[in-house]
């Protein structure tokens, strides 16, 4: 079994790499430049330390990167560049046409990905759809462990295919969700508009209440990923406004990266830029 680095340990990339513990000896991951939580969860995970991207790359056949969605064509230049000749998966939220990009530069040897679900700690949660010519070599990778590794008919991008839809519904519904509340406040009809949703929409109103608590941290990095998927339905000739307006949403939440969960109807004037 080829050993792997994985690019870079986030909450998702660490669980990548804890996964593989049980299929390789242990991942590999860059530690230069990476922030103590990283250091962290990399340890946590066993994975192996490298200083730099090219002694890491030295050590390993197959490279996956887990990055957030806007650092993702650097991440796979840096990686090209180095003349690295094994295979390179990008398992980021990209639009099918970024990770085009990828695949002109690494020909046969990309294996494009899209991760569904938390981070893989237990099973039946995570699924990593993968496309490709070398899909199966990298879903081999995880058989038997807590990702479940599929890989998916059609071209060789339709892995980012999936995840871009369905990240369209989830994570655009969240951010619409989110900003009818704040519409509601602003109009100071938030409890007629609860009663409402009780009768007619049963469930709504809790689910936009945990939509707030759920994106806090997370909406820095869901901004990028709205923006990939608008492109996804601009190059499919599809409007792009509701994920542009998305994008705004959780743009306007970024500052709150390093907050602890903030209440939806407590983001109302901030989602106004009040």
């Amino acid at each position: 079994m080829p050993e792997v680095l994985i690019l870079h340990p986030g909450e998702m990339g660490a669980s990548l790499g804890y996964a593989l513990k049980t299929k390789v000896n242990r991942a590999h991951w860059v530690s230069a430049n990476r922030s103590e939580s990283t250091h962290y969860r990399a340890g946590q995970s066993s994975m192996i330390p490298h200083g730099t991207l090219e002694e890491a790359l030295d050590q390993v056949g197959i490279v996956i990167s887990v990055c957030p969605p806007e650092h993702a064509v650097a991440v796979g230049n840096s990686v090209f560049e180095s003349g690295f000749s094994g295979l390179f998966c990008d398992a980021n939220a990209i639009a099918p046409s970024t990770a085009r990009h990828h695949l002109e530069s690494f020909g046969d040897r990309y294996v494009d990905g899209g991760i569904v679900g938390p981070p893989a700690y237990r099973q039946g949660t995570t699924r990593l759809y993968l496309s490709g010519a070398q899909a199966t070599e990298v879903g081999r990778l995880f058989s038997g462990t807590a990702v479940d590794a599929r890989v998916v008919d059609g071209d060789e991008l339709s892995a980012s295919a999936v995840k871009m839809c369905y990240a369209a519904y989830t994570k655009g519904t969240s951010a619409m969700l989110l900003a009818i509340r704040s519409l509601a406040d602003a109009h100071g009809v938030s409890s007629a508009i609860h009663t409402e949703w009780d009768l007619s929409q049963p469930a709504l109103w809790e689910r936009s209440e945990r939509t707030g608590l759920g994106t806090t941290r997370k909406a820095w990095r869901f901004a990028p990923e709205m923006r990939e998927i608008a492109m996804s339905f601009s190059d499919a000739g599809l409007p792009s406004g509701f994920h542009e307006a998305a994008a705004e949403i959780y743009s306007r939440m970024a500052s709150l990266k390093d907050s602890e969960p903030v209440a939806t109807r407590l983001l109302a004037k901030q989602l106004r830029g009040e």
